[in-house]
């Protein structure tokens, strides 16, 4: 599964489709043809995918946007916004994944996020990874290659609509963070990426949890598979300390911050505010809607200091800038996102936009793997318990993203704020 199909197995299929009326007409993007295709394809996995593709090759010109209709075609065939960008197949049943992996061998890439992957406005972090990770050439064949793609929505993101009051109105998505499980084909956590990572460093992450899938599933099952995992995510986490530690001694800082458990989950429920700052690059994005929503400055500059006030965090960032850098493909999709209609006069403004994102990204990378990737790994070696993916999410969303499933809220209903409103504004 996965693989390209040969000339003779795609000809066949052309074939097939033509016998039925799905045959793509040159240039043509007929809504129900395209319909026709994409119910017929998609019960094909990723095979069905590279015969779409084969079939529009013509109007799928590699760093260019095909027609809308086109596009969302693609996107209902992958279950991926932008797919014509990333051409990666997402499975949406875990069962489907799992018997895919058990035949084809490969890991399972699980995917979970607040709202849904093949729409817009999906919580923040998983729009980056439509936009970094996914289109890079290097990220996406090896997902293509190595990997069974799946991704599952823990509950839908909130959203916020801001109307001016003359016509305008900006909608956002606020709060919500994203984690990739890599799973055996039994469905068992091996590994954990939280948040946001550059695409080099993703790279890598995926590159080692495959070989570790890999070795794992060579042990014998029961305590010596246990016990390799145990000792794959200790030997981590005194990697990811060591590094951490090496690093900042080579900056000139003396005295770093050891990374440890983020906060536990608390009693009232995390904020938005502070959930909010656990991932950077989504923070800048949601900031000033959130500043406008909480009622507590202390809260504020509180939570908010964990980042803008950590010049160490920000000069760790310089050193894994490359891992942030954003590849060809990723740029042609944000120009197309941002409206740069024209590259020359427009060259200026999506450099600076896309010099700002990397910035992000790398701080990103940095944080989510010295403190969220090392507490992960923590739970791994101190808790063999940890065999079934939905508690191990339910641990992350709690613990790590302070967005608990105990609070419908998501931290932006504090109860003890006063504000004015009937019924505090809630409706249902």
């Amino acid at each position: 599964m996965g693989r390209n199909l040969s000339p003779l197995l795609i000809g066949l299929a052309i074939a097939s489709l033509a016998v039925a009326g799905l045959s793509a007409q040159a240039s043509s993007f007929d809504g129900t043809t395209l319909s026709q295709q994409v119910n017929t394809l998609r019960n094909q996995g990723p095979e069905g995918l590279q015969t779409f593709l084969k079939l529009h090759a013509s109007d799928l010109t590699p760093g260019t946007l095909p027609a809308a209709a086109l596009r969302a075609a693609l996107d209902e065939l992958c279950q991926q916004r932008d797919c014509y960008a990333s051409r990666l197949y997402w499975y949406t049943d875990l069962e489907q994944a799992k018997a895919v992996a058990r035949t084809s061998g490969k890991p399972i890439l699980s995917l979970r996020l607040l709202g849904r992957l093949d729409q817009d406005l999906s919580c923040a972090n998983s729009r980056f990874f439509r936009v970094a990770l996914y289109p890079n050439a290097e990220v996406a064949k090896f997902l293509r290659d190595r990997y069974i793609l799946h991704w599952q929505s823990v509950r839908p993101v909130p959203k916020v609509t801001i109307d001016f009051g003359d016509g305008r109105k900006l909608e956002r998505t606020i709060t919500g963070n994203s984690i990739h499980y890599i799973l055996d084909a039994s469905g068992r956590p091996i590994e954990a990426l939280p948040g946001l990572y550059g695409p080099q460093a993703f790279l890598r992450q995926l590159q080692r949890a495959e070989q570790t899938v890999r070795e794992f599933s060579q042990k014998q099952p029961g305590e010596e598979q246990e016990a390799f995992l145990r000792r794959y995510h200790r030997d981590r986490l005194a990697a990811i300390q060591t590094r951490w530690a090496t690093e900042l001694s080579q900056l000139g800082i003396a005295t770093p911050t050891q990374p440890g458990p983020s906060p536990a989950t608390a009693s009232p429920p995390p904020t938005a505010e502070a959930a909010g700052v656990v991932a950077f690059t989504k923070m800048i994005t949601e900031r000033p809607i959130i500043r406008s929503l909480q009622a507590t400055a202390s809260q504020n500059q509180q939570a908010l200091a964990e980042i803008t006030d950590q010049p160490t965090w920000t000069k760790l960032a310089q050193v894994h800038a490359a891992d942030a850098r954003l590849d060809s493909n990723s740029v042609a999709l944000i120009q197309a996102k941002k409206g740069f209609s024209n590259p020359r006069a427009g060259a200026t403004s999506l450099q600076s936009l896309v010099n700002n994102l990397e910035t992000a990204i790398a701080l990103d990378t940095i944080r989510n793997e010295y403190l969220l990737h090392s507490q992960i790994h923590q739970w791994f070696a101190q808790d063999a318990s940890i065999r079934d993916v939905e508690a191990l999410n339910d641990r992350v969303y709690a613990q790590l993203f302070l967005t608990p499933n105990s609070d419908p809220w998501l931290g932006l209903f504090p109860s003890d704020s006063f504000t004015a409103i009937e019924n505090d504004g809630v409706r249902q």
